[in-house]
């Protein structure tokens, strides 16, 4: 399902004023408007905005306080803290119990719309292209005088009191080229450069903004891959193959180090892998028609529950799930299930005991970072290097969803928190960017930080292998991938081949945070839970990528799409897939390849499906005398059967 309109903030600030008494800026402190700035992707185009603060939602809301001991009740119209409890499993834990949102109580006083009004309209928004100049100006602080286009009216200034110009205009320069007018050292000029070949060099040469090729890619391996793939595309493949080379296919040895040095530990080697099985045209047969069901609900869950709470018939209760998804009630209290954090059989009491000792555990880990000073950390650069890259992740993530949008947020300070807390629990991966992707979805639906971090561990231990540093996990994946797409349309394979994407690097950022930037919010709740299940078959997720290129292949061919119109082609179908729709089709190729009767040894390695025993020996009397020679030994059986079911593929 489609979005009207993809919104994704590149940075953010508050604390950035107005001074609506003078031009040059006042000095009355009650005449002061105080808001965000923003700059922002919407719909490919970079826009600066300001909102006031009182412009944001004045909801009422259940949140974290600011050292995420405990849960006040924040009322944004007033700003006051209006209720504040401490709630905990234990007394020596003071912990955030659950995070919700309340009903905006609306008020019909004329004197707070009138001053909303009043500050609502120093609000503005403009394109990053209508901004001609920047003059810096110092008085105390810095403010800056940003002058537009003349077919557009230039904002007031803004006063940076509380610092953070620089980092606004650093920001700035990723998107546009501002250099220093000639004799003035105050006045900046902007131009805006085909905004895609700029962005291509800034992510490519700038280390401060997550280079290519640099030695961070293993703190960093999504926006890493992103920036080479989405926006470096054609500069990096214009530059290998050269201006009089563009009718001419490169060797595939040059191609796998291009890539390689694009996504440093993704080498995949060109000649075939040792016990690689070459995979001719097969016919698969017909694919059967599959339908689905409405999600679980409620009631239904109960039914598979006895009278101490274990849950029963559970092959079959996954399998509904696997059809149907959950009704929204449920998750809740299914994920710890699907997840692992509940055994299936646990009942009721037992897993109130086990949430005790998690509940233990888990602050245990907290209290660990909490407890470190700035002079330790100082001293612990791995500790350091986490919590930056967290606290930008946490600040970028889902901000457009209603439970992370909004200053001070209390989504935000338990995605922060419970990633901190993850480093404590893993030292040796720590956090890597993506991660955050990964626990967004479990924490809106969880509303607890207990729970959604022993669940988002468990969803780790799925995923572990995409951030390890050797990436094998992904090469893994993607090696799969390109096997079953073999398999299943070897015409759109080899077409892909010959237009270089055979590797099928443009599927990466689907592998490494499974959809979640393909699919509506709601969808990917869908499909992460029909993943969990474990059905059809291991790996389900390459079939659902299958499903995807099945429904594209024919527009890529049609219109002879070369190596660039394939990965644009590709990542433009974020936020346009049709989950229900896409499962579908992924359930219908799974039942259409397990019914081929002479299915590759290596196809069957993937999806978890043993490979057909060989038949039962005839008995003794029936042997002929040289066969029986031959086939008595059981030493030379079971190296028969052992060859027979030697994966082809190799992991």
């Amino acid at each position: 399902m489609a979005a009207d309109s993809v919104l994704k903030v590149l940075f953010e600030l508050d604390g950035v004023f107005i001074h609506p008494s003078s031009e040059e800026g006042g000095s009355e402190q009650d005449s002061l408007i105080s808001g965000c700035l923003r700059i922002v992707d919407k719909d490919a185009d970079v826009l600066v905005e300001y909102r006031p603060l009182e412009d944001s939602d004045p909801s009422n809301m259940l949140c974290a306080g600011k050292d995420s001991s405990s849960v006040m009740e924040w009322d944004q119209c007033s700003g006051e803290k209006l209720l504040e409890t401490q709630q905990s499993y234990e007394t020596e834990w003071d912990m955030i119990n659950a995070v919700s949102f309340k009903r905006r109580s609306v008020t019909n006083g004329e004197g707070s719309l009138n001053h909303s009004s009043e500050r609502s309209r120093w609000a503005f928004s403009f394109s990053l292209s209508d901004l001609r100049c920047i003059r810096v100006k110092e008085q105390g602080w810095s403010f800056l005088l940003l002058q537009l286009s003349e077919s557009c009216r230039s904002p007031p200034a803004l006063h940076f009191h509380q610092g953070g110009s620089r980092d606004f205009l650093e920001s700035l320069r990723r998107f546009a080229v501002i250099s220093q007018a000639a004799g003035e050292e105050v006045c900046l000029m902007v131009s805006s450069p085909n905004r895609a070949l700029s962005q291509s060099f800034e992510n490519l040469l700038d280390e401060n903004n997550f280079g290519l090729a640099n030695q961070k890619f293993r703190n960093d391996p999504y926006v890493t891959t992103l920036g080479g793939f989405s926006k470096v595309t054609n500069y990096i493949f214009d530059a290998f193959r050269g201006a009089e080379e563009q009718q001419q296919r490169r060797p595939p040895e040059e191609v796998a180090d291009l890539l390689g040095e694009v996504i440093p530990g993704l080498e995949i080697n060109q000649q075939e892998e040792p016990g690689f099985e070459v995979i001719t045209r097969m016919d698969l047969g017909v694919r059967p028609p599959v339908s689905r069901r409405d999600p679980v609900s409620s009631e239904e869950w109960s039914r598979h529950q006895d009278a101490e709470g274990r849950m029963i018939n559970v092959p079959l209760l996954k399998q509904i799930i696997f059809k149907g998804g959950l009704c929204h009630a449920k998750r809740k209290e299914a994920w710890k299930f699907l997840l692992g954090f509940f055994p299936w059989e646990s009942t009721v009491e037992e897993r109130k005991v086990l949430h005790r000792a998690k509940t233990d555990e888990y602050f245990r880990m907290k209290l660990q970072w909490k407890s470190v000073s700035e002079q330790q950390e100082g001293r612990n650069s791995k500790l350091r290097d986490c919590r930056s890259l967290i606290e930008k992740d946490v600040n970028r993530t889902d901000r457009t969803n209603r439970f992370y949008e909004g200053l001070d947020n209390p989504g935000l300070v338990l995605l922060h928190d419970i990633l901190m807390t993850y480093c404590m629990y893993d030292f040796d991966l720590g956090y890597v960017q993506g991660m955050s992707d990964l626990l967004s979805p479990v924490l809106y639906v969880m509303e607890n930080e207990v729970d959604a971090f022993w669940c988002f561990v468990s969803f780790m231990d799925q995923m572990h292998q995409n951030f390890e540093e050797q990436m094998q996990g992904m090469k893994t994946q993607l090696i799969q991938l390109s096997t079953l797409l073999r398999l299943l349309d070897l015409s759109f394979w080899n077409y892909l081949e010959a237009q270089d994407s055979g590797y099928l690097y443009f599927c990466f950022r689907w592998l490494l945070i499974r959809f979640k930037r393909e699919l509506s919010f709601q969808d990917v709740l869908r499909l992460w839970e029909v993943m969990w299940t474990g059905l059809p078959c291991q790996n389900f997720h390459l079939l659902l990528c299958c499903a995807i290129l099945d429904s594209e292949k024919q527009k890529i061919m049609e219109e002879n799409y070369g190596f660039n119109e394939i990965l644009k082609h590709i990542n433009e179908l974020s936020m346009k897939l049709e989950i229900e729709e896409i499962l579908q089709k992924a359930e219908g190729i799974g039942l259409q390849i397990k019914s081929c009767k002479d299915l590759p040894a290596s196809i069957s390695s993937i999806l978890g499906w043993d490979p057909p025993a060989p038949p039962p020996a005839p008995p003794p009397a029936l042997r002929t005398p040289q066969r029986g020679a031959a086939c008595s030994s059981p030493l030379s059986r079971d190296s028969s059967a052992q060859n027979g079911c030697s994966p082809a593929f190799i992991s």
